[in-house]
């Protein structure tokens, strides 16, 4: 391949993922027309660079020459990342919040929500260009800001936009050439837009290795049989991604169309996430075809519990991006609250209980960031990550708690009513602790 075809396709590729972004809608409606008309133009020229590299890199070279491959932790965005962020939190702040009380009263997201969501692009930037999608690689990291961005704006409201995501996120990973050709279409042209991850079950400590949602083999099929909680759109999804256990296999994924025979959806009002449409899936000896089966036969194999453990991993940096969003908007809103409320005759932020409060948020929220960031990066790098997705779910989990308690306290009384969007916020936040799968990064 010369030089000169191979700067085209590099800069095919990544042109078409920047004016994907760039002549979407709601970039417009939001006015971020200037930013990205300038992110193509210079991305025309990074590309060229890139892709110059590229050809270089081609030339045969001595071992002594190549470089050694860098894991330096870096937390810095690309302007890419930076765009999808500014549009995210835009749409998330216009969008997202104002809808945010109606939907948790009414347990359900508003009817246009995922319409207007798809207009994003967020869809076909996590499908690789060959596949169909815009994305020249799919980013684990790009994928935990986006729920991270989304979180800041409503969880409930995320957690319903990111089910469909996931779904395509775990085709694209782990799916063959059979179910991403049948599958991907549909969601890339937006004739789907309902589709969910069903992992959690109703039982205390839940563990996502040891699942009471079991198979039988039957013929050349497949009975499922269980219940599913807190499962997103539960009762206008089209397909679902099940967690099951095969005997002497362990837990695998099988897809799920809504209406087979055997499933049954009921609602699971909740404490917290209510806005996502919340159901429980039962499932009583619901057949379905070999093919099925998440990654077709090879995931019988040994591959298939590495991308069960990979999804496990991706779950627990997912909802601790959610966790960061959710806890990132309640201290942007306590700070200001805390310097305008007057108390014997000063701010109550001058009190130092309450300064160190707020302080503390921070330091917390940081701490989290790190290690969401670092297991997301690892992800990209192709290092194992399941330490550290586990210590980031970890603290997440109990910091989202003590974040949320701590920032109804900060409020006092008006912490407590309806009038101000913590008392949603505290309970979105408690749910990080239980909620450990149904959505993917």
């Amino acid at each position: 391949m010369d030089n000169e075809k191979i700067i085209s396709e590099v800069m095919g590729g990544g042109l078409r993922v920047l004016n994907r972004i760039a002549d979407s809608p709601l970039v417009e409606r939001l006015g971020l027309e200037q930013r990205a008309q300038r992110l193509v133009y210079e991305g025309a020229k990074r590309a060229a660079e890139t892709a110059a590299k590229a050809a270089k890199r081609l030339a045969p070279k001595r071992s002594s020459d190549r470089p050694r491959r860098s894991r330096k932790f870096d937390l810095s965005l690309s302007e890419e990342q930076q765009l999808m962020r500014d549009t995210l939190r835009r749409f998330a702040d216009d969008v997202m919040q104002p809808a945010a009380r109606e939907a948790d009263d009414r347990s359900a997201p508003p009817d246009d929500f995922l319409e207007t969501f798809s207009e994003l692009g967020a869809m076909a930037m996590a499908v690789p260009e060959g596949l169909g999608g815009a994305a020249e690689q799919v980013s684990a990291v790009s994928q935990m800001l986006i729920a991270e961005d989304l979180a800041r704006g409503d969880m409930g409201l995320a957690y319903a936009a990111l089910s469909p995501l996931s779904f395509v996120n775990a085709i694209v990973h782990w799916g063959d050439d059979q179910q991403r050709a049948r599958l991907l279409p549909s969601f890339l042209e937006g004739e789907t837009t309902a589709a969910s991850v069903a992992v959690v079950e109703p039982q205390p400590l839940f563990d996502p290795n040891a699942l009471r949602t079991t198979v039988k083999k039957r013929g050349p099929d497949y009975l499922l049989s269980g219940e599913k909680s807190m499962v997103a759109l539960a009762d206008r999804a089209k397909w679902f991604l099940v967690a099951a256990e095969i005997p002497k296999a362990g837990p695998r994924f099988f897809l799920v169309e809504g209406d087979a025979a055997g499933v049954e959806v009921t609602q699971e009002p909740a404490m917290g996430l209510g806005s996502a449409g919340l159901g429980r899936l039962k499932l009583d000896d619901v057949r379905v075809a070999r093919e099925s089966l998440l990654g077709g036969a090879a995931a019988l194999k040994a591959e298939g519990q590495a991308a069960y453990d990979d999804a496990v991993n991706r779950a627990s940096i997912a909802w601790g991006a959610m966790a960061l969003g959710t806890s990132q908007a309640l201290l942007d809103y306590a700070i200001p609250y805390c310097n305008d409320r007057i108390a014997f005759g000063e701010p109550i932020s001058h009190r130092q209980a309450v300064a160190f409060m707020i302080a503390d948020i921070g330091i917390e929220l940081e701490s989290m960031r790190m290690l969401v960031y670092r297991a997301a990066g690892r992800i990209d790098a192709g290092l194992k990550c399941r330490r550290e997705a586990y210590l980031a779910r970890t603290l997440c989990s109990d910091k989202a708690m003590q974040i949320g308690t701590n920032g109804v306290q900060l409020l006092g009384g008006a912490g407590f009513i309806k009038d101000h969007p913590v008392e949603i916020w505290y309970r979105q936040l408690r749910s990080i602790a239980v909620m450990d799968g149904n959505l993917l990064v």
